[in-house]
């Protein structure tokens, strides 16, 4: 069973239970899934999925940064909740040791060892950390082991 049937199997429960705030998130989320298919011309298959998901929860937070300084406390709680139900359809998490060592190994493969092999050590990361962290906290990481 894919991700997909989980979310619309949690939607169905959500509607049952009464959760308003899940059901709305989770129609979101259904609603957004379902346009990428119009575009890709296909089912999205489970990474797809969490592709539209990790854009969704990028979304939640920048716009938590920017309700938090217009000082609309009332909205940052309803996009972090919104962000939190998205979360849980995400593969676990990387801690930032973990991307490190993902980092530093890439490197050592590539041949990275300057500013100027940013490209090569991302292109080499990304595949393996995507969906799984947060490509601001990949960025800084190479940055860092770069030197740059």
């Amino acid at each position: 069973m894919g991700l997909r049937d989980d979310i619309n199997r949690d939607m169905i429960a959500a509607m049952k239970s009464g959760d308003k705030e899940r059901l709305s998130t989770l129609r979101m989320l259904l609603s957004a899934i379902k346009y990428k298919e119009v575009d890709a011309k296909h089912q999205l298959n489970d990474e797809e999925v969490v592709s539209v998901l990790s854009t969704l929860v990028k979304q939640r937070q920048d716009s938590i940064d920017q309700f938090r300084k217009g000082g609309r406390e009332d909205l940052v709680e309803k996009e972090t909740r919104e962000a939190e139900v998205l979360k849980g359809y995400l593969p676990p998490q990387l801690s930032e040791d973990e991307v490190r060592d993902i980092v530093r190994k890439a490197a050592e493969e590539t041949g990275a060892a300057g500013p100027r092999d940013m490209g090569k050590l991302m292109k080499a990361v990304m595949p393996q950390v995507k969906g799984k962290a947060d490509g601001k906290l990949v960025n800084d990481i190479v940055k860092e082991v770069l030197g740059g």
